[in-house]
């Protein structure tokens, strides 16, 4: 049975006290201390966990005053906090046992842009590629950098001095920033930018004395120790921060900028709320050349050459992200930039960009071209080849796999998986090939495998060892590589923490600060924050206060993980499998990843949230002595008991409640088992859990609604006009909403299906005539696949499909309706579902045998068969395979005549896509598009979020709030700027639903305008 779960992490009493205050005070934000919230806050994109005590979202600057003001009370003076972006951090860089103070929930405003003078205020939650949507109608850019641009903070690249591709050219944060405001440890609040010298002493920042204490005493010890800081930081791109003593001051001690010492100071000195920025202006021209060699050790040795070319950018990859990348769905979208090279084997890829003015751009890279073209011919620097592009979207496309690397070394087969700790190592770029070679020569004297990519123009290379961190062996192997590699980085005279700060790297600081200068960081600390009360244990401590509470030996997630016996990691691998990526927390309301994160902006309600939540429960079932795989064979607790256990769900704590409560946010779109890098499927583990979680309690009366709807369909649809009677009327309407939960159900197709074919040749399925049919004729039939949903709710789509397979010169014949299943699973009738997949797979393989094409309408119930039906029934699936329509057009185009060009007059289409569909099949687009100029029409595509329909999603009133927000973030404006509704197509039956409930007119299948393109 499953039993009741308790944490048993309650907060300390000092922190329910605060709480409570901070509650019962003028703070207007949340306050969040659910488990859930606590454990999803517990890690970032690290190997670490350090569970929260609760969870701050400020609505505004003054509630971080306030919250800061009310915990300088004496008795408070244990509280501590950290402040968290968008938890991007590879170290461990935000986690704290104490209070996360999280800006990007409300402090995510651009404030203002001033183009004139080159420069934005920003809040420090606002995320970089949406400050750049912001700019680029104006022609500017933040220009820095970094793989996580379309989740990480302003706020948390200030705090980590954050940089990435182009950085040779662009700078670090730091060299864009013109002024920081920031709440001190007492509330107060501080603001920086420049000053001259002589105004330090003359009380910069009025009444407040802390703020002016602070300005003073840094200043003169940075002019006392100038000599020794300019000996001891490295001569690097990647400049030495945290804190950044160098550039406090000018070069000629003019002038003082206290904001270098906050750039960098990963929160341990204030809580950043508002930056003001320098901008770029965009290039006006950007091209692209992929350079492929023949070993990444070529590669890196080739960069040099490359710099000197004066690129703007200059990336490498190794053959282990390549090869990953073309597992991964980003890759049908940089196919073509990076072919294959005939009888090579590409090792290596440098991606090298020129940005900036038209002639200037062309000019390098002829020079470049021509250097290449003479290099390859001579068979130097290990070249196997080169491409040359100037499309915008084919770069943004490159530099979109780049970005995605980070997520795809995370979908390396096997328990041992390549890991953040020390992989953002920075070293003169002269010295990059030579420190690269010790570090893999390091790295195999451990045995282990790593993946490599990285900005080789700056001499930083991001260096990823696999270990399982369920491992003890593998846990400690991790400090001993750690401690080689700050030994191996020095050697070459550079730094561990080139690009993402240092996180619990604290400990390598005394070596590379030197006794001396470490000392001032601690005098530093101290000023700021005396009683370490701010991100503590990070970087430094105040003097005389002990040694750094974290290090790399820190608490790790793998702790926890290896409690969770084996079987049952195996038995749940996409909850095991995330690794903290965080790309499920892009910002962007035009990417299907992730529906119910981007509508609530609870990371409770996201891929990652959920996996994290899974993970403890799992645990938490070990601890309890409970066999998950077990529980879920179980029968179910009676009738009795589960109502009971439901009407005490209110009274008795159980961490399962908050596992639900997450799961059944979740859409069922599976745009994560696409997009998220290790393909994390969120609705596979959301059926497990609900399976066994409705053992205990009571299930809703929806989801037998929802199960039952195939098996009801057949018999409804024989007497549709009283189905729709029935439920259609405005009492049973009200008493369905009010005692099940359900909304807007659509009416039955009159006619029917059966009644528009009635007399139809194609309704003739008889399975000992098709099989009398000699094999030289069978292609000419196609065997249409129904679905419940087209079937009986659209039946005259598949009446028209049925007409344009006639159309096309080929017999169609309408298989028998069978039940899919998918509605089953995403309720989490598992049994069900399987009887149901296996009887629908025996059929389908039977008809499979015939050898004739199988072609389905709706594509989250086709790809059901290929997924769900694949997992659920292994070798007993079968070989069958049911095509969607555009990928059988695709074969059917293919073995006829080319078409004529498309005229410049030719019909136009806009197709917007189904979340499953255009994630599991990125191609599909492109297909559409060329079975439409086949037929002489245009078809364009656009790119759009979740319509927020997703099956039955939308019909269920506890989400037709979030399902219309859904549907107002893209959808919307995406239809409202076609000029025709029908130039409008849709391939999914639930979101052609949702735009004719949301919009007002139902669109069209792309069959449906084929059909009358052939008939004009």
């Amino acid at each position: 049975m499953l039993p009741l779960l308790s944490h048993k992490q309650t907060l300390e009493p000092i922190y329910l006290d605060y709480l409570d205050a901070l509650e019962q005070s003028e703070f207007e934000g949340e306050i969040d201390k659910r488990y859930s919230a606590r454990l999803i806050q517990a890690t970032d994109n690290s190997v670490y966990q350090f569970l929260p005590q609760a969870v701050i979202y400020p609505l505004h600057q003054q509630d971080v005053e306030l919250a800061l003001t009310l915990a300088s009370q004496p008795k408070y003076k244990s509280v501590t906090f950290s402040a968290r972006g968008g938890g991007t951090g590879t170290n461990g860089q935000s986690l704290t046992h104490g209070l996360i103070l999280d800006v990007s929930r409300h402090l995510n405003q651009v404030l203002e842009i001033n183009v004139k003078q080159g420069w934005a205020r920003v809040q420090a939650g606002v995320i970089k590629d949406a400050l750049n949507d912001a700019l680029r109608p104006h022609g500017l850019f933040f220009s820095p950098d970094l793989s996580t641009s379309n989740r990480a903070t302003i706020g948390g690249m200030v705090n980590t001095d954050a940089s990435g591709a182009g950085s040779l050219v662009y700078g670090k944060t730091s060299d864009h920033v013109l002024g920081v405001t920031s709440v001190l440890v007492d509330g107060s609040v501080l603001s920086t930018q420049p000053l001259a010298a002589e105004a330090i002493d003359n009380q910069p920042h009025g009444d407040n004395a802390l703020a002016n204490n602070i300005v003073s005493q840094i200043a003169a010890v940075c002019q006392q120790k100038r000599d020794t800081i300019i000996e001891r930081f490295p001569k690097l791109n990647r400049f030495l921060t945290g804190y950044d003593l160098k550039h406090v001051w000018n070069n000629d001690l003019t002038q003082f900028d206290l904001s270098r010492i906050l750039t960098g100071s990963e929160g341990t000195l204030a809580v950043i709320t508002e930056v003001k920025l320098n901008l770029t202006p965009l290039p006006t021209t950007r091209m692209m050349v992929n350079i492929k060699y023949d070993s990444f050790e070529s590669a890196l040795r080739h960069a040099p050459s490359l710099v000197k070319a004066q690129a703007t950018v200059v990336e490498t990859v190794d053959s282990k992200v390549l090869n990953l990348a073309r597992e991964d769905i980003i890759w049908h979208s940089v196919a073509d930039e990076i072919k294959s090279v005939p009888n090579k084997v590409i090792e290596g890829l440098n991606m090298v960009e020129f940005a900036g003015d038209d002639s200037d751009v062309n000019a390098k890279v002829a020079s470049l071209e021509a250097m290449l073209t003479e290099q390859l011919s001579q068979q130097q620097y290990g070249l196997v080849g080169f491409q040359i592009t100037g499309d915008r979207n084919s770069i943004n496309n490159i530099y979109g796999m780049r970005k995605k690397a980070v997520g795809l070394l995370g979908a390396t087969k096997g328990s041992r998986k390549p890991l953040a700790f020390a992989e953002d190592t920075a070293v003169p770029p002269e010295n990059l090939a030579d420190f690269i070679m010790e570090f893999r020569a390091l790295l195999d004297g451990h045995n282990l495998q790593y993946g490599m990519f990285g900005h080789v123009d700056a001499g930083v290379l991001h260096v990823r060892p696999a270990l399982d961190m369920c491992d003890q062996a593998d846990e400690k192997l991790l400090k001993v590589i750690s401690d080689q590699v700050a030994a191996l980085t020095l050697k070459y005279g550079g730094l561990m923490w080139g690009e993402h700060g240092k996180g619990v790297r604290g400990e390598y600081g005394p070596d590379v600060f030197g006794e001396e200068l470490y000392a001032v960081l601690e005098q530093i600390k101290g000023w700021f924050d005396p009683d370490n009360r701010l991100n503590p244990g990070k970087l430094v401590a105040p003097p005389h206060s002990g040694p750094l509470m974290f290090n790399v030996d820190s608490a790790k997630r793998g702790s926890f993980d290896r409690q969770i016996p084996v079987q049952t990691r195996d038995a749940f691998p996409d909850v095991m499998n995330c690794n903290g990526n965080g790309l499920c927390f892009n910002y962007s309301s035009y990417s299907p990843m992730c529906p119910s994160f981007k509508v609530t902006g609870d990371r409770v309600q996201s891929p990652k949230g959920r996996a994290g939540l899974m993970r403890e429960w799992l645990r938490l079932l070990e601890a309890e002595g409970v066999d998950v795989e077990q529980l879920a064979k179980s029968k179910p607790l009676g009738w009795m008991q589960r109502t009971q256990n439901t009407i005490n769900n209110q009274r008795d704590y159980d961490y399962s409640h908050e596992v639900m409560e997450s799961l059944k946010g979740c859409l069922a779109c599976k745009a994560c088992t696409g997009q998220c890098p290790v393909k994390v499927d969120v609705p596979k583990f959301r059926a497990q859990f609900f399976n066994i979680y409705y053992k205990r309690y009571l299930r809703p009366a929806k989801d037998y609604l929802v199960a039952g709807i195939e098996d009801s369909l057949p018999l409804m649809a024989s007497i549709p006009k009283l189905t729709n009677l029935a439920s259609q009327n405005p009492l049973s309407q009200w008493v369905i909403k009010k005692a099940i939960g359900y909304v807007d159900a659509p009416k039955l197709s009159v006619p029917t299906l059966k009644q528009r074919l009635d007399g139809h040749v194609s309704r003739g399925y008889d399975l000992e005539a098709l099989c009398a049919i000699p094999e030289a004729d069978r292609s000419q039939y196609v065997l249409v696949v129904q679905d419940p949903f087209n079937s009986f709710y659209d039946a005259g789509l598949v009446y028209r499909f049925i007409q344009l397979i006639e159309k096309l010169g080929l017999k169609p014949v309408l298989l028998p309706f069978k039940p899919n299943g998918k509605p089953t699973h995403i309720k989490g009738f598992l049994d069900k579902f399987a009887k149901t997949a296996q009887d629908s797979a025996d059929f389908l393989n039977r008809v499979h045998a015939l050898g004739m094409p199988m072609v389905g309408l709706d594509p989250a119930l086709v790809l059901c068969y290929r997924d769900e039906y694949k997992e659920a029934l292994g070798q007993r699936r079968g070989p069958f395979e049911v095509k969607l329509a555009n990928e059988w057009l695709s074969s059917v185009i293919a073995t006829r005549a080319e078409a004529a060009p498309v005229a410049h007059d030719a019909p136009q289409y806009t197709w917007f896509s189904h979340c499953t569909e255009s994630t599991a099949k990125p191609n599909t687009a492109n297909e559409w598009k060329t079975i439409f100029s086949h037929f002489g029409a245009k078809l364009n595509s656009v790119n759009l979020g979740c319509c927020g329909m997703a099956g039955t999603y939308g019909h269920e009133l506890e989400n037709l709030e979030r399902s219309k927000q859904l549907f107002d973030m893209s959808w919307q404006s995406g239809i409202a700027d076609i000029a025709e509704h029908s130039q409008v197509l849709v391939s999914g039956y639930s979101c052609r639903s949702q735009v004719k409930r949301f919009a007002g007119f139902k669109p069209q299948h792309p069959i449906e305008a084929l059909l009358k393109l052939i008939n004009s």
